[in-house]
């Protein structure tokens, strides 16, 4: 009962404070200033502080400033409150007079103007000490926006609590995503419409892309005049926004708009638009949303991320797909790769390898794009720019459309929010009920799908017994059964699965499926050159190969085989590297792991990896596989220290940054070719093939070369990571280079 009343103050205090939020009161001597964040943004809500003052827009020297100075700045702004602050101008350096210099704030104060500084432009600092802030993604509920300029307002920022596509056609408010309706924003806690009779194209390609929609079409304007019940409450002003901002927040504020006495807007009506979705949030006449995502060019791609429309960005060129340097990137050209794929502006650009570093070449560096062109492969680049290494890897992470899909999925019974039993909301006889998920065949992919599908990253488990996780009683019936999934789906829903025709034989409950989920995951990936590089072929008698032949490392042909007669062998080293966030170990602790008399060491793993040799039609002539008897780190990059050695029974693993190399000349590191026909085949190595531990991307585990054998000689070439070999050109790079050879 106590904690009934406390909850109902507390919220009763919250309704208050939103209902009571006015704009601050100043003495009257305080100078009139408005604030704006500028500069090389990579997310909307940071950037350089400047200041409107005497008819001029200048900056703050980061002398003395505080994370106390960044509140203050935060919060004039509407942000609820400050994440960080950045001296030596990160931002870019700025222009005109710098307004502030020595700036003390407690963080109390209603205005940067009330702390404590030299004067109002009283500054030696130069434009290279410009300070820049984070602020929270968060809005003060209720804030409005109050403009203290007399003129000037076409040159402010539009700063308001929020904004939002409200469906007003019963056709389009039954869709997901919603796609056409008014736009509406909120400021001093009332949501009101814009007039559109200053409205551009360019503003409504701006908020389809904040709504994760790739472009705006033209909507039916008689249906809206002939269907609007409410008199519509207009916000006091147009806005003005050049159609590459990727948040409203970035636009300039249009002029002052007045309402008539009827409350209609001069010459329009509201605002409304309508967004084109990417083919993966596109309802289809048949198929209803597309099962799972797939890229929309084939120039470009992302990968590492652990939701829909994030990923380190990589494009092709010449049949190599390689990345791009975060040099000089931002929220701009961050937009164009997200629209071109299928989604809406950039939330946000990322860099320093923050989603794992790829492998090949770094294609593209310094790159920037107007806002507008079709792919990132048109903007500008330089090509001799020397020096980026794979730490600097460029990604991003994109606006996607509202789909609605974390409420129909949720976790149960674990001891934090990241794990526990899996729970699916479905409708049986007319109504939503929650169920659980039945565990056979459950695995590292259906996990992989939830932990997307919730937001909450990667799965590092998937479980198929929960009984350590009680969840409701009243949702331990099976509602989804034979579920499959490829990985790439945003829904379970979308997986293939029995329908309404359940089939769970050991039931849910105890039984059923569950999930631990991670932020991060490891990304293992083989390097190409180096087995083009160590390839070559033995023949080895029968004699020494005892241990391999108990391991099964030779083809079956070999039991026939007479000890004093050779196999031939196709060796080769391999060096596989964990890109990723974080480490790769094996499922199974060590208390689980095999010892093998024979080589004296324990497996951790079954199968770490296959080695096959194929036909050029696809079909398997030759195989082998690598039990993982020893993940350690061999090498490391510069500054990284290894942890995992298998020496006296240590821990087994692969560091991130570190690579596990498996030489030559070890037992097992071949494929038996004693029976191939001369001819020319495919090469390929799988790793973790059979998906036992999660990696944030499982479509570089794959490496394929082509070989030529004639009998006496082999030759391995076009050795490469990924699926297919393609050898696609990039005009792009070809045409738009700041630097030519």
């Amino acid at each position: 009962c106590d904690l009934q009343m406390y909850i109902c103050v507390f919220k009763c205090s919250l309704l208050l404070t939103h209902k009571q939020y006015t704009a601050p009161e100043l003495p009257p001597d305080t100078p009139r200033i408005q604030l704006r964040l500028a500069g090389d943004k990579r997310k909307h809500n940071e950037g350089r502080v400047e200041v409107f003052y005497d008819g001029e827009w200048g900056t703050v020297c980061d002398d003395d400033f505080s994370i106390h100075s960044a509140q203050v700045v935060c919060r004039e702004l509407g942000y609820l409150e400050a994440v960080s602050w950045s001296p030596s101008s990160k931002y870019g350096k700025g222009e005109g007079r710098i307004w502030f210099d020595n700036v003390q704030c407690t963080g109390k104060e209603k205005t940067l103007a009330l702390c404590m500084s030299n004067g109002i432009g009283v500054s030696d600092c130069k434009h290279t000490e410009d300070v820049g802030v984070v602020c929270s993604d968060k809005r003060i509920p209720g804030f409005k926006f109050i403009n203290t300029m007399a003129n000037n307002v076409e040159s402010l920022n539009i700063q308001v609590e929020d904004v939002r596509i409200r469906a007003i056609l019963s056709s389009y408010r039954k869709r997901t995503p919603v796609t056409e309706g008014y736009v509406e924003v909120k400021d001093g806690g009332k949501w009101k419409q814009i007039c559109d009779a200053e409205w551009t194209k360019h503003n409504s390609r701006v908020i389809c892309g904040m709504f994760g929609f790739p472009g705006e079409r033209k909507y039916n304007a008689r249906v809206y005049n002939l269907g609007m019940r409410r008199k519509p409450s207009y916000w006091d002003y147009s806005v003005n926004c050049t159609g590459n901002e990727a948040h409203l927040s970035s636009c300039k504020l249009g002029h002052a708009v007045a309402a008539k006495a009827n409350s209609t807007c001069e010459g329009g009506t509201p605002v409304v638009v309508s967004c084109v979705p990417g083919r993966a949030f596109s309802p289809t006449p048949m198929t209803g949303f597309r099962k799972a995502f797939r890229q929309e060019q084939p120039l470009v791609r992302l990968r590492g991320g652990a939701i829909v429309g994030e990923g380190r960005v990589e494009v092709l060129k010449n049949g190599e797909w390689g990345t791009i340097c975060d040099d000089n990137w931002s929220l701009l050209s961050a937009t164009v790769v997200c629209r071109e794929l299928g989604f809406g502006s950039a939330k946000e650009a990322l860099s320093g390898g923050r989603l794992g570093q790829g492998m090949g070449p770094v294609h593209m560096n310094e790159v920037k794009c107007s806002g507008f062109e079709k792919s990132v492969t048109e903007c500008f680049f330089n090509k001799e720019s020397l020096g980026c290494s794979h730490e600097e890897d460029a990604a991003v992470t994109c606006n996607v459309p509202a789909m609605g899909f974390q409420e129909r999925l949720r976790l149960s019974g674990g001891r934090n929010p990241y794990e526990g039993r899996v729970e699916a909301l479905v409708e049986r006889n007319g109504s939503l009920v929650w169920g659980t998920v039945c565990s056979d065949g459950w695995g590292t992919m259906e996990a992989m799908v939830v932990c997307r599908q919730l937001g909450l990253g990667f799965a590092s488990n998937a479980f198929q017994e929960t009984w350590y996780w009680p969840g409701e009683v009243s949702a331990d019936p099976v509602v989804m059964s034979g579920v499959r999934c490829s990985g790439t789906e945003m829904s379970l829903s979308h997986c293939l699965h029995h329908g309404a025709h359940l089939t769970c034989p050991k039931g849910g409950g105890r039984n059923a499926a569950g999930v631990s989920c991670s932020e991060t995951a490891p990304d293992l990936v083989l390097n190409p050159q180096v087995v083009e590089q160590t390839t070559y072929m033995e023949d080895r008698p029968m004699f020494m190969l005892q241990c391999a032949y108990e391991e099964n490392c030779l083809s079956t042909t070999s039991s026939k085989t007479p000890a004093n007669s050779y196999r031939r062998l196709l060796r080769f080293s391999s060096q596989i590297h964990n890109n990723g966030q974080s480490d790769f170990r094996p499922k199974a602790g060590r208390h689980s792991w095999v010892w093998h008399d024979c080589h004296r060491h324990y497996h951790s793993m079954e199968v770490f990896t296959h080695y096959d040799l194929l036909s050029l039609n696809g079909t398997k002539v030759a195989e082998g596989h690598k039990a993982s008897f020893c993940l350690e780190d061999t090498d490391c990059e510069e500054g990284i220290e290894k942890r995992y050695e298998c020496a006296n029974f240590g821990e087994q693993g692969i560091t991130v940054g570190c690579w596990d190399t498996y030489r030559h000349d070890i037992d097992c590191q071949w494929i038996d070719i004693t029976d191939i026909k001369p001819g020319d085949y495919i090469f390929q190595v799988f790793i973790n093939p059979n998906y036992e531990v999660p990696e944030s991307d499982y479509s570089n585990n794959l490496m394929k070369c082509r070989c030529r054998y004639d009998g006496h000689r082999i030759w391995m070439y076009s050795c490469h990571n990924g699926k297919t070999m393609t050898e696609e050109s990039f005009p792009g790079l070809l045409n738009n280079q700041v630097t030519h050879r």
